[in-house]
């Protein structure tokens, strides 16, 4: 395995094999997004029933949320493996070319070009990501744990963090888009007779993903989702009272 590591052609397949794995977290935690769309319901909103349904799922087999760390990480291990196999292709690639080699860009799209600027930037978003709505860190906001309907409703609320997490999409579209491409090609999918289809697959892939993710913030910030219930509830008893 150790060699299989080291061969240009093994980083290459692991980087595409972690690669999938992200891309499947990502569809995935997308799905698990637009439960928000439901709103706030009844009794709790369906967002945070699938929150509470993640860490106790497995039990009483298995302890609590062990399965969610199980999945985080595999994710950690994932993203980890992924970064350091690009940065040592990378590092390869230069030191094959003399020092004189001028650095060929025709014929490759934008989204080839900023491959490491892209994912440089989506690494510092995850991080952001994670300070916010997992560990409450950043706290700006009003924030508790196991509300992830009010969490996201007051996020979402403000220009700014709506104009971050769009921008970080538009991020995720050109990383993903070749990314994706890349990989089916790493992975010997490809062939003259099936390329465009694959490459429209990728493009539709990537549509869907961002778009799915976008909806959250837009449906909150235009108020097309209601406000969490306990603020409705005052909403509606400062009226009567009025």
């Amino acid at each position: 395995m150790i060699e299989y590591w080291r061969s240009t052609i093994g980083k290459k397949q692991i980087v595409a094999i972690t690669g999938a794995i992200l891309i499947g977290y990502l569809i995935l935690h997308m799905l698990g997004n637009l439960n928000s769309a439901f709103g706030p319901g009844g009794d709790q909103p369906r967002v945070d029933w699938y929150s509470h349904w993640l860490r106790d799922f497995g039990e009483p087999l298995l302890p609590h949320a062990f399965v969610l760390w199980a999945v985080r990480v595999l994710l950690l291990s994932a993203l980890v493996v992924h970064i350091t196999g690009i940065a040592q292709l990378v590092k390869r690639n230069r030191e094959a070319r003399p020092a004189d080699f001028p650095a060929r860009r025709i014929g490759r799209s934008i989204e080839s070009i900023a491959m490491l600027g892209t994912g440089s930037l989506l690494l510092a978003f995850i991080v952001f990501h994670i300070l916010q709505f997992t560990t409450l860190t950043i706290d700006i906001t009003p924030l508790e744990h196991g509300d992830v309907y009010a969490n996201l409703y007051y996020a979402f609320q403000k220009w700014y963090f709506v104009v971050i997490y769009l921008a970080a999409l538009i991020l995720v579209g050109m990383h993903l888009r070749h990314g994706a491409w890349s990989l089916l090609q790493t992975l010997g999918l490809d062939s003259p007779s099936r390329n465009a289809k694959l490459r429209h697959g990728a493009t539709a892939l990537v549509l869907v993903i961002v778009l799915g993710f976008a909806s959250v913030p837009i449906l909150f910030f235009t108020d097309v989702l209601d406000p969490p219930r306990t603020e409705a509830v005052v909403t509606a008893l400062s009226g009567v009272f009025a």
